[in-house]
């Protein structure tokens, strides 16, 4: 069970708590609250798509309006962004208590973290035409489509598309720019009898300087410095994003409505210990970014802010006819941010589809990473494999059963007493030797190394990080001491560029004895995970490189530091250059750049089994798609049934690895008996079977951002019925649409479908046909899983023992046609572990079936650079073993070949072998070795 005493609720949190408490006055007082915040007319300046000037902050006391400048940029993608700064801060002219050593600013690094490109300015946005007092209205985005109507007083923004309302900031008035001010000692008074408290007044001061949690006090040197906003979405009844949470896909309302939470979603980057279900509790990773989806339009907001943060979710049914009785009317999704420091720093995203939102989005913060070909293979692994022998034995026992893997993964037990950068000489005498026979099947090794140093003296990794100053300071400038595996260690402080430098340094083979180029990285713990910390992290007033507050940049601390080993990889050796693996479990906006996650330490049960499904398809749609769960559950001991059902949900994980606690039973899949293991090792197979169409969609999330798996509003979001369906995937673009079971006992599915292509069954082609619910045969045997017709899906067929060894291995080719009759479909292929596609050395084709011309034809979809015709000739002899296609005419019957046309001229025939339709069965046909290379261009004509 989670310890909820160890996590702050938004009670416990002063700056939460705050602003909470304003909106309930805010609210309470209705058309009688005055907000404090005027844009002043006088300091609007707009040029060259920006707008800048000053909000300014009346004080009930009659003190001197606080200055807050305003920036709102219109970027050429047609993103808009919305950022409020403090002026007095912002030039340092305000007093720190305590003589801290902390910056003076607010925290104005988060964009240097997560955001890469997209910001080029508009250089088309203009000041509207239309005058109205009292507002600025800017148009921008696509042909001036979009349009920015900017409220005076009190200060709000409106976005507009084709001029409808889309989103609103500070609607409901909830502004909140907690500003520097003096640190006064007061007298507690009671308010006079009858004399009204202004908003302002009323606040509780007593989290302002100081505040306790968990033993521990944290000084607040600056003072009460959070932001706060509403932004509304007017018609949007389903919001999707802010990982992470487990719970569901389409976020629930956190004011206590029935059904819904009490407490709002916090992030807040955390090591949570068997973390709950259906919750919106922090988890290790924090992404603010929040999509609102209706019927054919869907938006989205990026709160770039990287303290501790919370969200409020209210929907609220808006009549607009007074006499409807509730009848009709749209329903509204208000939302409200709360932040512990640094800017409000909004970005707004108007779509108007899921996947254009997504791609704006992921311009500005990062695509992911095109991975190594192994690393969407199959990873096992547990805490711990105690031996090179052990390790050796499970490698060899994974070939003795004919079950494929490529990675196996050391916990920390393979250091000597937690040091990292060691190797434990009793148990792993020879690191090397190991590693060899894994390379013998083009295995790879990943170990384990964590941001926390242990404090022993003599060891040459603590020795220099704190003879260099690398390591976290505490509040008095002193090195942070905390608790973690290790017992007493340091933190490296990866916000450093001089110890990002020496963190290269310790990861070259010559220093990192016992590592090989098959050795990869896994960092574990750093969000940062401190046993004796607060909220079981640092204290926020630990001082970062730059003077910056731990608190300003807590959810950013774990990306920096997988960016630093990200670069050490890149660097182990002089000439090799390939693409590093790093696992990460803490992240943020623009960790998906770096590598893969997983969802943590989850549990052996079945809830968390079914809460894989949407955690994963929640980081998808946020930006980060590598994303996988402990196959099996990482607490306790799993039963046969569910460790099956893991291992074929699994398979549709884009990061796919079995983990286990240290004190759990084995569980590799050889040890499961019959009938589990066979039924294991088809659906590792499966995955196998079906890399090629993993690594196109890795592929293309790589360039567009697109999420791997995706959830049903994403492809069909015409079809209000399937908004909030989160336990069924699709597969890229792929068609493929699973089902995994994730209930005890069940020998069924309902899999919904949202349009009226044919749906056939993967493993028999039975055919479904029509919207709706359709109920599926699911015994343990089988993975519900659908091809929607219009496809044409890549395969390998041919079992390996590892994605390397299928390298030179022909393709199949799945053509199933929708109801039409025809179906197109990709393939990119590269060598699976350079950056040589970056000069073209990559195959990249589009397969289209037409029923018109009755032909299969493969065009170049590729850019051709300088490694593109040594790559192509490489690659020449790998070729299309077999086009399979369903769906397949009755006029086909009596056919016995089909022609192949190749570019350039040279022509044949192939073998055709048609299955006529049965018992709800598609036809389907076979064409056997057409001698058509993968990537060449050729036609088969099946007329």
């Amino acid at each position: 069970m989670v310890k909820h005493e160890s996590f702050k609720t938004c009670d416990q949190s002063g700056f939460c708590k705050r602003n909470r408490a304003h909106a309930d006055r805010v609210n309470a007082l209705g058309s009688a609250w005055n907000s404090p915040y005027q844009l002043d007319p006088k300091s609007i300046l707009f040029s060259k798509g920006q707008l800048q000037g000053i909000i300014l902050k009346t004080l009930t006391d009659g003190g001197e309006a606080v200055r807050l400048p305003v920036t709102i940029s219109f970027q050429q993608s047609g993103t808009a962004r919305v950022t409020v700064d403090e002026e007095r801060r912002r030039k340092g002219e305000v007093e720190l208590l305590n003589s801290s050593k902390a910056r003076k600013e607010r925290y104005n690094e988060a964009e240097a973290w997560a955001i890469v490109g997209g910001l080029d300015l508009s250089k088309t946005a203009a000041l509207s035409p239309e005058k109205e007092e009292g507002v600025t209205k800017v148009l921008y985005g696509p042909s001036n489509s979009y349009e920015a109507v900017i409220r005076h007083s009190p200060f709000g923004v409106e976005f507009r598309r084709d001029g409808e309302a889309h989103v609103r900031l500070n609607e409901r008035l909830l502004l909140n720019v907690e500003h520097w001010r003096p640190k006064i000692e007061r007298e507690a008074k009671e308010p006079e009898e009858g004399k009204e408290v202004s908003a302002e007044a009323a606040e509780d001061e007593s989290t302002w300087w100081a505040e306790s949690f968990g033993g521990n006090t944290d000084t607040k040197p600056k003072g009460p410095e959070s932001v706060g906003l509403d932004i509304s979405f007017p018609g949007y009844d389903h919001v999707f994003g802010i990982p992470e949470h487990a719970g569901p896909l389409s976020l629930k309302e956190t004011r206590g409505a029935k059904g819904g939470y009490s407490e709002p979603y916090r992030l807040f980057n955390s090591d949570v210990f068997e973390y709950e279900m259906d919750s919106p509790m922090t988890l290790y990773g924090a992404i603010p970014f929040m999509q609102a989806h209706r019927k054919d339009s869907t938006v989205g907001v990026f709160w770039l802010n990287a303290a501790e943060t919370w969200i409020d979710i209210l929907k609220t049914k808006v009549s607009s006819n007074p006499l409807s009785l509730g009848i009709g009317g749209r329903i509204d999704t208000q939302t409200h941010w709360i932040s512990e420091g640094g800017l409000l720093d909004v970005f707004v995203f108007l779509g108007p589809t899921p996947k254009k939102v997504i791609q704006d989005y992921t311009a500005l913060t990062g695509y992911s990473q095109l991975p190594q070909q192994f690393a969407i293979a199959y990873h096992q692994c547990r805490w711990n494999y105690v031996t090179d022998e052990d390790v050796k034995d499970v490698d060899r026992k994974f070939d003795k059963y004919d079950i494929p893997y490529d990675v196996i993964w050391l916990d920390i037990e393979y250091t000597d007493g937690k040091k990292y950068f060691t190797w434990d000489s009793h148990n792993f005498p020879d690191p090397i030797g190991m590693q060899k026979q894994l390379h013998q099947r083009e295995r790879k090794l990943v170990i384990i190394i964590d941001p926390h140093i242990k404090n022993e003296a003599g060891y040459h990794i603590v020795d220099e990080l704190k003879s260099m100053g690398f390591a976290t300071k505490n509040k008095d400038g002193d090195h942070y001491e905390g608790w973690c595996w290790p017992g007493s260690s340091y933190w490296v402080d990866s916000f450093n560029p001089a110890a990002r430098e020496w963190w290269k340094k310790i990861f070259k083979y010559e220093n990192f004895k016992g590592t090989s180029s098959n050795t990869f990285l896994w960092n574990d713990m750093n969000e940062p995970s401190v046993f004796n910390g607060p909220d079981i992290s640092f204290p926020r007033d630990n001082i970062h490189h730059g003077g910056w507050e731990h608190r300003d940049l807590h959810n950013i601390n774990g990306m920096t530091f997988v960016n630093a080993t990200y670069e050490a990889l890149l660097e182990r050796k002089k000439g090799e250059i390939r693409r590093p693996f790093v696992l990460t479990r803490s992240y943020y906006a623009g960790s998906q750049r770096l590598g893969p996650v997983w969802t943590g330490d989850n549990q052996a049960n079945w809830e968390h089994l079914a809460a894989s499904i949407p955690m994963c398809l929640v980081n998808g749609i946020a930006g980060f798609p590598f994303c996988g769960a402990d196959v099996g559950g990482f607490f306790g001991n799993p039963g046969k049934e569910l460790l099956t059902r893991w291992y074929q949900a699994g398979a549709f994980y884009p990061f796919f690895r079995a983990h286990a606690h240290i004190d759990t039973r084995r569980r590799e899949p050889y040890l499961a008996g019959e009938p589990y293991q066979q039924i294991i090792t088809q659906a590792l197979r499966l995955r196998y079977q079906l890399l090629p169409a993993w690594y196109t969609a890795f592929h293309e999330a790589s360039i567009d951002g697109s999420p791997i798996i995706r959830p049903n509003y994403y492809m069909h979001p015409s079809d209000e019925k399937g908004f909030a369906i989160d336990d069924q995937l699709y597969l890229g673009s792929t068609g493929l649409l699973a089902k995994p079971v994730v209930t005890e006992g069940a020998e069924s599915v309902d899999i919904y479908i949202s349009d009226d292509e044919p749906y056939y069954d993967y493993w028999d082609y039975t055919i479904h046909t029509g919207k709706g619910t359709k109920t599926l045969a699911a015994p343990l045997d089988t993975i519900p899983l659908l091809m929607q017709g219009g496809h044409i899906i890549p395969r390998r067929d041919r079992p390996r023992r590892s994605s390397g060894l299928m390298r030179w291995d022909p393709f199949t080719l799945v053509v199933v046609l929708d109801s039409v009759g025809n179906a197109e479909g990709t393939l990119y292929v590269d060598d699976g572990e350079t950056f040589d596609y970056q000069s073209g050395a990559f195959i990249h084709r589009k397969f289209s079936y037409d029923r018109e011309s009755a032909s299969l034809v493969s065009s170049d979809l590729a850019t051709k650079g300088s490694k593109t015709a040594a790559y192509l000739k490489k690659m020449g002899k790998v070729r299309v073993g077999k086009v399979i296609v369903v769906g397949a005419p009755s006029q086909w019957g009596g056919k016995k070949e089909v022609n192949v046309l190749e570019d350039g001229g040279k022509s044949g025939t192939a073998e055709l072998t048609y299955h006529a339709a049965h018992d709800g069965k598609a036809a389907w046909a076979v064409v056997r070795d057409p001698k058509v290379a993968i990537g060449a261009g050729w036609r088969i004509e099946f007329a």
